[in-house]
């Protein structure tokens, strides 16, 4: 293809997407294409000459589209959303066509100076002080590792990078049960090792880390000759939306002197509306704070914003500057490359400007209010079915059940069973997880345009397939 063709595949591309978007509800949730499916439907060699875009987009149609679990469905109640609000992918289309690099405030300093001014427009909708700055990485993953690594080289007296692990006293990492897996992978990544990792035990209805054990293992550590390094806190979980007692722990880190890191990847998105925030008192203190607006904002993936009090911690664990990557002349900028572990970026701040100016921060409150209180709505509705246990409360959005009807024997297996019944079906998709080794089933509503019916009707669709397994 060539230029002077682009602008005709563009529009046709435009329509379509715009045509999913408004359609993508009439369509099952999950695909259900068979493994290899789309495999096989491929050619096993690439081709030797250059194929017509006519041909390459029916194929894309064909064998692409059917074997897509349609992310956007407003009935995607199972993992946490990736969304994608129609202003945010018109800013990712403009990013896709200029196309810029933008590891460093030279070779793109719209970019640079944009990420600045939207992730302090982020910390200004969380309430945050004005002390912390941010940047925007791909995933709350990276931004963990990254914190792991600032834990690690704190702890080190900035060594770590330079002599390695090998003669250093043992470092230890604090977290819950409860927290993500991208933990136990930047401790991993992190050199710091899996036995490292202190899984603190977890009390009450938010299922967070009870503060008296964790004061207990670091003076354990301290006493085995152990190097206490860091904490990492959860504020909703993934699997139940687990919620750690900020305030409490935080003094706890502070006694010790450990940095901190708050993972908030999905309900930190929620902050927005102050009503939630009493969720993480004392969030303030922390010195690393991660949510993703991809996930429940809108604003198409990836795009993780991470907040931290001092960024020079970062930067001094980070940074890397040959002269090639040095700029010269200008004072005061800022080389967002030295904030995160890849060199490369991309251009994410736009698609939060995008977003932000079209809907404002009261459109955008008023959605995840909406989500909130529809999904409380279907849990205190199947919460009346005589044959379903709510297993944990709602925690913003996100509530477990299992389906226990009398004379049941095998409660995990049937409840297997019911989600797989449910997923086959298609009308809604569910994921589950575990609580205490039992399974059960998750339900937490997020999709940017999901409806009050799209929510409810998920009551229907559980207890009428549920009553095809008696």
């Amino acid at each position: 293809m060539k230029w002077d063709e682009f602008s005709d595949w563009g529009r046709k591309v435009a329509d379509w997407a715009q045509d999913y978007h408004l359609t993508v509800g009439e369509k099952p949730v999950r695909a259900r294409t068979e493994p290899g499916d789309v495999l096989n439907a491929l050619p096993s060699r690439p081709p030797e000459s250059g194929e017509g875009m006519e041909e390459i987009f029916a194929d894309f149609e064909e064998i692409v589209m059917p074997g897509i679990t349609h992310w956007q469905h407003p009935r995607f109640f199972a993992y946490f959303t990736s969304n994608a609000a129609a202003p945010s992918v018109l800013a990712e289309f403009l990013t896709a066509a200029i196309a810029p690099q933008c590891m460093l405030w030279q070779t793109s300093p719209a970019a640079t100076e944009l990420e600045t001014r939207m992730m302090d427009w982020l910390r200004q909708s969380l309430d945050l002080p004005g002390e912390f700055q941010g940047v925007i990485q791909d995933s709350a993953s990276s931004a963990t590792l990254a914190a792991v690594l600032t834990m690690r080289e704190k702890a080190l007296n900035w060594q770590g990078n330079q002599q390695g692990l090998f003669a250093q006293k043992p470092l230890r990492i604090y977290c819950s049960s409860e927290v993500h897996t991208s933990v136990d992978r930047a401790i991993w990544v992190a050199g710091i090792g899996q036995q490292n990792l202190v899984r603190v035990p977890i009390k009450g209805t938010w299922r967070g880390m009870d503060p008296a054990a964790l004061r207990a293992a670091i003076e354990a550590d301290i006493a085995a000759g152990l190097q206490p390094a860091g904490l990492i806190l959860c504020v909703g979980g993934t699997g139940t939306g687990a919620t750690d007692p900020i305030d409490d722990c935080l003094q706890i880190a502070e006694d010790y002197g450990l940095y901190s890191h708050i993972d908030a990847a999905w309900a930190g998105s929620a902050m927005i509306c102050p009503e939630y925030r009493h969720y993480w008192p004392g969030v303030e203190r922390a010195d690393s704070i991660v949510f993703n607006p991809h996930k429940w904002l809108g604003v198409q993936f990836d795009c993780s914003a991470h907040f931290l009090k001092n960024p020079d911690d970062l930067v001094q664990t980070l940074a890397i500057s040959p002269e090639y990557l040095k700029t010269h002349g200008k004072d005061g900028i800022i080389n967002y490359s030295e904030w995160s572990v890849p060199l490369g970026r991309r251009f994410r701040a736009l698609k939060i400007w995008f977003l932000i100016r079209s809907y404002g921060l009261e459109g955008l409150r008023d959605r995840l209010r909406n989500h909130i209180n529809w999904s409380t709505k279907l849990h205190d509705t199947l919460a009346l079915e005589p044959d379903f246990e709510i297993i944990t409360p709602p925690m913003w959005s996100l509530w477990t059940f299992r389906y226990a009807p009398q004379g049941a024997t095998d409660l995990d297996a049937l409840n297997l069973a019911l989600v797989n019944a449910i997923n086959d079906d298609g009308r809604i998709y569910l994921t589950q997880t575990r609580v205490d080794g039992d399974l059960v089933i998750r339900f937490q509503a997020g999709q940017f345009e999901t409806t009050e019916s799209d929510v409810m009707m998920a009551h229907d669709v559980i207890t009428e397939i549920a009553r095809t397994l008696e």
